[in-house]
C-alpha cells in the first residue's frame, strides 16, 4: 500500500486487488483479456484507494476530451441514423468529434463497443436503443458506465431504464395505446401484433400500452396474435407471413417500429392483398420515410433528431447527484394504411 502523502501508483492498486500490473491496465482501460468479475475488483480497489487512470481520466476530468461515443442499435435503422444525426448536430455547436458504434442488439457485443470507446478515451457516452429486459444482462453494462463516470466521463441515454444514468425516455407505453385506441375506433377486433423480441424493454413497454387499449373496452388481452420477430423490416416480413398462415381472419397488423412495418406493407404488397382496404397497417416512430410509402403509414411519432439532442445536452450538463429524465411525448399520426375492417 501507498504511504500517506504519496502519489498512488497503478502498481498499489494491482497489489491491493491482488492481480499482475498488466492485469490492472486493462480493467482500468477497459481493455480485453480481462473478465469482468476481476475487472470489476479492480475498478471497486482503485476507487477506494482513490486512484485516477493516467492519463485518459485526467483528460476526461479536465473536460480536454473532443470526442463523443454513440452507440446505436442498428446503424441503418433511420430511427437511430435521425437520433445521430441530432447528437452530430448538438456536437457540432459544442466542437466535439461524434464516434458511431454498432451493436446489433447484442448486449455483449454492446458491452465491447462501450469498452472500446473508453479505451479511446472519449470524453461523453451515448447510448440510443432498448434496454434488456433481464436485469443480469444490464449489470455489466451499468458497472461500466459506473466506472466510466466515476472517472469523469459523462453518459446519456435513450430508451434505456436501468443503468442508472441520466435518460431521455421515449413515450413508449403511451404511443402503444395511440395505435391500439386508433384500430379500435376504427372496428377493428381482429388485430395481430408484429413485435420484436420480447427480451427488449421497448417491445415491452409498446405491447403494455397496445393491451392496455384493449382492456380499455373489455376485451380480452390474450387472445391478440403476437409474433415475436427481429425489431427490423426482415423481421416484419417473417411476422407478417406467420399472421396471415395461423391467423387469416386478421385485418390488422401492428408493427411496434416503423421499420418492421415496412417489411408488414412489402409482404402485403406482394400477395396483392389491399391496404387497408383488405388489412389496416400501422408503425411507431415516424421515421422520416414513413409518409412517402405507398401507402402512407400511420404511426406514432417520435422526435427522434430532438432526442439525440437532447441526450447529448444532458450529458454535457454538470455532473448531477440523481439520474435526470427527459420524456419524448409522442403524437398519433394518421396517415393512409388505416381505414375501417372489410365487411
Amino acid at each position: 500500500m501507498p504511504k500517506p502523502g504519496s502519489r498512488l501508483r497503478l502498481v498499489d492498486v494491482a497489489e491491493a486487488a491482488g492481480v499482475s500490473l498488466a492485469t490492472a491496465s486493462r480493467s482500468l482501460t477497459g481493455r480485453d483479456g480481462v473478465s469482468e468479475e476481476v475487472a470489476s475488483r479492480v475498478r471497486q480497489v482503485a476507487a477506494s484507494l482513490g486512484y485516477v487512470v493516467n492519463p485518459y481520466a485526467r483528460t476526461l476530468a479536465g473536460g480536454a476530451s473532443s470526442s463523443v461515443g454513440l452507440v446505436v442499435h442498428q446503424v441503418d435503422d433511420p430511427y437511430f441514423s435521425e437520433i445521430a444525426g441530432g447528437v452530430i448536430q448538438v456536437a457540432g455547436e459544442r466542437g466535439l468529434m461524434v464516434q458511431i458504434c454498432h451493436s446489433g442488439r447484442d448486449p455483449d457485443y454492446e458491452l465491447r463497443q462501450i469498452r472500446h470507446l473508453i479505451a479511446q478515451r472519449v470524453g461523453v457516452i451515448i447510448i440510443a436503443g432498448s434496454g434488456y429486459d433481464d436485469p443480469r444482462t444490464e449489470a455489466s453494462t451499468k458497472a461500466e458506465l459506473t466506472a466510466f463516470q466515476s472517472l469523469g466521463g459523462r453518459v446519456a441515454v435513450i430508451g434505456r431504464h436501468a443503468l442508472g444514468v441520466d435518460a431521455v425516455l421515449p413515450d413508449n407505453e403511451a404511443g402503444g395505446f395511440a395505435l391500439g385506441a386508433h384500430l379500435l375506433s376504427l372496428g377493428h377486433r381482429r388485430l395481430a401484433v408484429a413485435a420484436g423480441t420480447g427480451a427488449l424493454t421497448t417491445v415491452t413497454d409498446r405491447m403494455a400500452g397496445v393491451l392496455r387499449s384493449l382492456r380499455s373496452l373489455g376485451l380480452d388481452p390474450s387472445s391478440l396474435p403476437v409474433v415475436h420477430t427481429d425489431f427490423t423490416r426482415e423481421g416484419g416480413c417473417r411476422a407478417t407471413e406467420q399472421i396471415l398462415r395461423d391467423h387469416p381472419e386478421t385485418t390488422a397488423i401492428i408493427a411496434l417500429n416503423d421499420a418492421m412495418a415496412m417489411g408488414v406493407l412489402s409482404v402485403l404488397r406482394g400477395l396483392k392483398i389491399s391496404v387497408p382496404k383488405k388489412m389496416s397497417v400501422v408503425g411507431f416512430d415516424d421515421v422520416s420515410v414513413a409518409a412517402d410509402l405507398a401507402p402512407s403509414l400511420t404511426t406514432v411519432r417520435l422526435p427522434m433528431t430532438d432526442m439525440g439532442r437532447m441526450a447529448l445536452e444532458l450529458a454535457l450538463k454538470p455532473p448531477s447527484t440523481r439520474a435526470r429524465r427527459r420524456s419524448t411525448g409522442h403524437t398519433l399520426v394518421v396517415r393512409d394504411s388505416t381505414g375501417p375492417p372489410r365487411r
